[in-house]
């Protein structure tokens, strides 16, 4: 109960206009706090993936099924980290499959190369969450089953390929 409140007066401190709602770039913004640098392009994926509405802002419960998803991603991040601020690639592996992915090994690596920023073989706690992020948006455009298994026609193949460059 109370972290609902605490996340709700984050929630009106970012509605900078009172709307009852945020935009991407508002909640880019507001990362932008905290430290978590995403382009543009990631915010929008986040909202996009709780956006019950589909009117392109996040509400207050649109924002907590956000904030449940990213607690899980940073505990993921958080419990294999060591210290380091950042997760090698096995790591993140043993990371993204306590979240529920599980990628076979070429697609795990191509997604890794994708996301790790600096291309050190390292994923920040930013990277780790954009990677999170577009892999949770995949499955629920492709997924629509909920069966764990995506099979793509070349269309939808290009449309994730394009959706991965950040």
């Amino acid at each position: 109960m109370e972290d609902s409140v605490l996340l709700r007066e984050w929630f009106d401190r970012v509605d900078s206009g009172k709307t009852g709602s945020i935009t991407a770039t508002q909640l880019k913004s507001a990362f932008a706090i905290g430290n978590l640098n995403f382009p543009l392009s990631v915010v929008q994926q986040m909202i996009r993936m709780y956006d019950f509405d589909r009117n392109g802002t996040m509400s207050f419960e649109e924002f907590l099924a956000l904030n449940k998803f990213l607690v899980k991603v940073q505990q993921a991040f958080s419990d294999l980290e060591r210290n380091r601020g950042f997760l090698a690639t096995n790591d993140v592996y043993e990371a993204i499959s306590k979240i529920g992915f599980v990628l076979d090994s070429p697609a795990f690596y191509t997604a890794c190369e994708s996301f790790d920023q600096k291309k050190n073989g390292r994923l920040h706690l930013d990277d780790f969450i954009s990677l999170c992020i577009f892999l949770q948006n995949m499955f629920n455009a492709f997924d629509t089953g909920k069966q764990g298994r995506v099979t793509l026609d070349l269309n939808q193949f290009v449309y994730c390929t394009a959706s991965c460059r950040i």
